[in-house]
């Protein structure tokens, strides 16, 4: 079996389990946040049932809202802390305690290998990552689990990508996964599961594991996943408590597709408005000028990303006329950007540097964009109407790509401003 299939046999107590077939499966950790939240405990309520099925296992976020924008959000977040208080839930995160959701699962150690976890939004294949079996469940469905700690899934059939060879400088996982996605189509692997393997991947750290399992979803995957090796162990000891099983695919393990990536050849990417899967490198976009470049969100707001992009803005300027909005991915990530410098680069070249959230990557504030702007976004999707007005257009690239981006007003290639 590949890792999937062993993932998902284990969490329905079968020995083994193939493409197609549906199993009642055991969760190891749910998950909910502001946004989906309060529908969920509508749905729970509808159920009948007192009580959530095991309160230490369901862990709760705000970050879409937050600090909350409208008298509405406010009262939804009131809603969802009064539920949290009565079912004793453990680990909440109220505003200035997480972060993104994506992050905070990862780096407060509620993810582990060989884990399977839910959560309602659909970026909760990021846990990946770490070798888990994640994926996110609409709110009647995070209902049920909460009430049972079970779900039926049906096992996908699953899509490996083997990545030979070394990414270069300024080029990164963002890069990788938005290349991949252009290949194969924003609906190439739906309901099914991308798994990453290869040098490359190898030699990417978690941070960039985490972006590309996480817009596995813009490919339509059902999850996405690394398998686990000792960058994984250490990363989930440092963090989680309790024992866990890392698992690998067999070597005769069966894939319905095998596809292969020579990351040594790849160059920074961007994908064009409005589709995910409309990619080109960056030195073919064109000309094309900037109203505002934004860095942060579940994709790239995590420590890594703001490095890189520290590191190109370093001792430059945010072009005039252009809003450079950085958003760290969690209090964590904020704390140690301080600790390393980071934030003052940003700060100094003229970034706005803001609370950690998703505020903008969803078109709720700190960011939204007007009739006609044109943004450079380190985000997942570029939908229209997506950061805001259905007249402005969302280019994503990576952190690289949107520092550059940011100083020379136009979205450009890292690699011809940095070291200048």
């Amino acid at each position: 079996m590949n890792i999937v299939e062993k993932i998902l046999a284990r969490a329905s107590g079968e020995k083994e389990v193939a493409p197609g077939q549906i199993v009642d499966a055991e969760v190891d950790v749910a998950m909910i946040h502001d946004l989906t939240g309060p529908r969920a405990i509508d749905s729970f309520r509808e159920i009948g049932v007192k009580r959530v099925w095991d309160p230490e296992r369901i862990v709760v976020v705000f970050d879409h809202d937050v600090p909350p924008s409208t008298i509405k959000a406010a009262g939804l977040q009131k809603k969802v802390r009064e539920f949290v208080r009565e079912q004793g839930i453990k680990h909440f995160y109220d505003i200035g305690r997480g972060g993104v959701c994506h992050v905070v699962m990862l780096e407060k150690g509620h993810v582990r290998p060989g884990d399977l976890v839910v959560g309602a939004d659909s970026h909760t294949v990021t846990y990946g990552a770490l070798g888990a079996f994640a994926t996110g469940v609409g709110a009647t469905d995070m209902a049920a689990v909460m009430a049972t700690g079970k779900i039926w899934l049906r096992v996908p059939e699953a899509l490996k990508f083997e990545i030979r060879g070394r990414l270069r400088k300024y080029v990164v996982a963002k890069d990788l996964i938005l290349h991949i996605i252009g290949m194969i189509g924003a609906e190439g692997a739906n309901y099914k599961a991308m798994i990453f393997s290869g040098e490359a991947v190898g030699e990417i750290g978690i941070d960039g594991r985490a972006t590309m399992c996480n817009m596995s979803v813009e490919a339509g995957a059902k999850a996405g996943i690394v398998e686990p090796d000792e960058k994984t162990i250490r990363f989930v000891r440092e963090r989680a408590k309790g024992d866990f099983t890392a698992v690998k695919s067999d070597p005769d393990a069966h894939f319905s597709k095998v596809f292969e990536v020579n990351a040594s050849e790849l160059e920074p990417q961007v994908a064009i408005p409005p589709s995910v899967d409309n990619v080109k490198p960056a030195s073919e976009v064109g000309d094309i000028e900037i109203d505002q470049a934004f860095l942060g969100t579940c994709t790239n707001g995590r420590l890594d990303d703001l490095r890189i992009a520290s590191e190109i803005l370093k001792g430059k300027k945010v072009k005039e006329g252009v809003r450079f909005v950085v958003v760290p991915g969690s209090q964590e990530v904020y704390q140690r950007a301080l600790e390393e410098g980071l934030i003052e680069i940003f700060l100094r070249a003229g970034a706005a540097v803001c609370a950690p959230g998703c505020g903008p990557c969803i078109g709720i504030s700190r960011g939204v964009l007007a009739d006609g702007e044109v943004c450079v976004s380190a985000a997942n999707r570029n939908f229209i109407g997506r950061m805001g007005s259905p007249k402005a257009k969302v280019y994503l690239a990576s952190p690289a790509v949107v520092a550059a981006s940011a100083i020379t007003g136009k979205i450009t290639d890292p690699r011809e401003v940095a070291g200048k």
